[in-house]
């Protein structure tokens, strides 16, 4: 089969003809359709995490076909399309895992770099990391809701918001343009916030009932205008930007954070007590999660914008993500 490794860490990527992966008793082996490129796959090109080994084949945003499965895998069957994202398995056995909270599993295996992912035309996964695809999507579509998608929904449908509330969506990119699509399907006063007129047309079409140029508006008294935000979903990681829009909080409300970054947050004390305010964050989900996320993405019509490209476009295609310069999420087909 063709794939995309990388080699080392640093190291450009190459395009190899490898053996088709042989699944083990727990695993199934999916002829892939699609698999998205996730700014998370950088950890594998550039060897940004713990035991990572190498070479490794990236992608966890993985849409296909069960070609077959392993002797000990019930619930999948030769010919389903399903999909595997973030969490790639786990153990049963830790503590995490028999309370339930496999997310957090202290063995939690990870697609594309606990084990060769999606850039590839077949990969092998462990059943419980394995998703159904509902047919109202296409391949695709689906990919990247099985990061992107899964982060926010998640995050979203896990705080305390009711329909009418008031949601703010700091960043309009491609987490962004997902959390105004799932804030406007669920009942909120969607708000989305970006730095330039440029996305408010953009952000109306999905779903904003306002928009607000941080440039040029004071978020913060905007927000407040409204009664102030229930949720504010942090998907842009920029820390000044997150830190600034904290008192646009109303009472009880809770910042969430999706975007991944290293920097701190500021935040006092006297910020969160003085309306029982919460700063807080969340992981992406299990595959459960993901078939939640893609049956209520298959149900309220919720796509993610997409570019795709061929597996011998990986370079351009990832640097292009890389960038910033998609819109909005890039999506390899073999």
């Amino acid at each position: 089969m063709k794939a995309v490794q990388v080699p080392k860490a640093g190291a450009d990527f190459k395009i190899v003809e490898m053996d088709k992966p042989t699944p083990k008793d727990n695993e199934v082996l999916i002829k892939v359709e699609a698999c998205g490129i996730c700014h998370s796959d950088n950890f594998v090109k550039e060897g940004g995490f713990p035991g990572l080994e190498y070479p490794r084949v990236p992608g966890h945003e993985v849409v296909g076909i069960v070609e077959k499965a392993g002797k000990d895998v019930k619930n999948w069957k030769k010919g389903q399309r399903v999909g595997v994202g973030w969490h790639g398995g786990h153990c049963f056995t830790c503590e995490p895992c028999r309370r339930g909270n496999f997310i957090n599993c202290e063995n939690a295996k990870v697609a594309g770099i606990s084990y060769d992912g999606g850039y590839a035309e077949y990969m092998c996964a462990p059943q419980e990391a394995v998703a159904n695809i509902p047919k109202e999507l296409s391949s695709e579509e689906a990919a990247p809701l099985l990061c992107a998608g899964i982060t926010v929904y998640n995050a979203m449908r896990n705080s305390n918001i009711r329909p009418g509330d008031v949601v703010a969506v700091q960043g309009i990119g491609g987490l962004g343009h997902l959390a105004v699509q799932y804030a406007n399907k669920m009942g909120m006063r969607t708000v989305a916030l970006s730095h330039s007129d440029d996305k408010e047309k953009l952000a109306k079409d999905l779903g904003a009932h306002h928009y607000i140029n941080t440039e040029k508006q004071d978020a913060v008294k905007e927000l407040q205008k409204l009664g102030g935000a229930k949720l504010i979903v942090a998907t842009a990681p920029h820390a000044d930007a997150i830190s600034a829009v904290i008192d646009g909080l109303g009472i009880d409300g809770q910042l969430i954070c999706i975007g991944a970054t290293g920097d701190a947050i500021e935040v006092s004390p006297m910020q969160l007590l003085q309306k029982r305010k919460s700063v807080s964050g969340w992981p992406s989900g299990t595959a459960i999660d993901s078939e939640d996320t893609l049956n209520f993405s298959a149900l309220t019509n919720t796509k993610p914008m997409i570019e795709t490209y061929k597996l011998d476009d990986v370079e351009k295609a990832f640097k292009r993500m890389m960038d910033n310069k998609a819109r909005f999420r890039v999506v390899l087909v073999p």
